[in-house]
């Protein structure tokens, strides 16, 4: 290179191309679907923390009144039972409100009372206990997979009339939510469970056989509903394939069961149709 191809230090650069402001609009263009669910998800928050709210006055009156509260999670499997349980215990405190989810019946517990292993789990004055299923395992899941006899789930509706009868005679609040989620959410839950690698320990192998299960799910559940809908403890049932409006509407019905402090009804407004009877949903496929 020679001296005149050398440029002079005074030489200006030489000229780049600088973009077009960006405007908002093109900022935001191509992520509308991910803001979209962030302002749904504030729309979500803005319902469920108020509702919250109340059950914290709810656990106060728990308290100071000694009361007794036991609300059974039942449904289908990917129904969104543990999800919500988690929106109810959120803000709760841990010393008064316990979550019970038991495992499969050690060799000894299946030796046992088919009750006794649940009784033991009952909340004392003072305390909200939920259930993340329940004896209701009986007419259910060990009916459709065959872990008990026809003679066993007889002898479970035989006796279960007299306990629940007496838990509701001894002051016990009893509350029973049955999720009802459609097949074809059920298939998507199923289905993200085995790819998201925070859900995938949620997967067993029996959750795997429900669908080829369907058909025989909803007969037992039928009779279920039928024969254990009990005036002193009736079901309530909850349509789940919307997980957040089916945590919101059963928040809101716990909190109508009860004349807490400083309530606030203009918060429990129940949608009518999340929140069902038992006639609603016998017979559904």
């Amino acid at each position: 290179m020679t001296d005149q191809d050398t440029p002079s230090p005074d030489t200006p650069p030489a000229p780049t191309h600088t973009p077009d402001p960006i405007s908002f609009e093109e900022l935001i263009r191509g992520r509308e679907a991910e803001i979209a669910k962030l302002l749904r998800e504030q729309d979500y928050l803005n319902v469920l923390t108020p509702l919250q709210q109340e059950l914290v006055k709810l656990q106060q009156w728990v308290i100071t009144n000694k009361r007794k509260i036991l609300v059974i999670f039942e449904g289908r499997d990917a129904a969104g039972k543990g999800g919500t349980i988690k929106r109810f215990t959120e803000f709760l405190s841990p010393r008064i409100c316990r979550v019970v989810a038991l495992e499969k019946p050690t060799d000894i517990e299946k030796t046992q009372w088919y009750f006794q292993r649940y009784l033991t789990h009952l909340p004392h004055g003072g305390e909200i206990v939920f259930f993340d299923r329940s004896w209701y395992n009986r007419p259910g899941v060990e009916r459709v997979m065959g872990f008990c006899t026809p003679e066993q789930v007889e002898e479970f509706h035989r006796q279960l009339p007299c306990i629940e009868r007496m838990l509701t005679e001894s002051g016990m609040h009893l509350i029973k939510f049955w999720f009802s989620v459609e097949r074809t959410s059920q298939e998507k839950r199923f289905a993200s469970r085995e790819t998201d690698p925070l859900k995938v320990w949620k997967l067993s192998p029996v959750d795997q056989e429900a669908l080829d299960h369907w058909d025989h799910y909803s007969l037992a559940r039928d009779d279920m509903l039928r024969l254990t809908n009990f005036p002193e403890a009736p079901w309530t049932v909850i349509r789940s394939d919307s997980k957040k409006l089916a945590r919101i509407n059963s928040i809101r019905y716990l909190l109508n069961r009860f004349d807490y402090d400083h309530k606030d009804p203009s918060l429990l407004t129940l949608d009518p149709g999340i929140v069902l009877t038992v006639d609603d949903e016998i017979g559904r496929p």
